[in-house]
């Protein structure tokens, strides 16, 4: 079963391809996506990981935290869900 895995402190210029080659090295990864920012198209400097197997992801896990990567020291952990929270898109003040 596939492992989600999230990757932070990522350099702005890391691209999913780098993501998905350095974690290559540890298994096969099934997904490697940056998250970027919806109004300006930056990098918010996280992404996440996704693993083939349980093992894979805890040899990524080992071998990369607080690695460096790009000019950054990378904090790479299991991901958690986080239940989605509504967006309002109404107009003025919403209290």
């Amino acid at each position: 079963m596939a492992k989600k895995l999230y990757v932070g402190n990522l350099s702005y210029n890391t691209t999913e391809d780098g993501l998905r080659n350095l974690f290559s090295g540890f298994g096969s990864v099934a997904s490697a996506k940056i998250i970027f920012d919806r109004e300006t198209g930056n990098s918010k400097g996280f992404g996440f990981i996704e693993m083939s197997s349980d093992e894979e992801a805890s040899a990524a896990i080992a071998g990369t935290n607080g690695r460096e990567f790009e000019g950054r020291q990378l904090r790479v952990n299991e991901a958690m869900d986080k239940p989605r929270r509504e967006r309002n898109v109404g107009y003025g003040n919403s209290w």
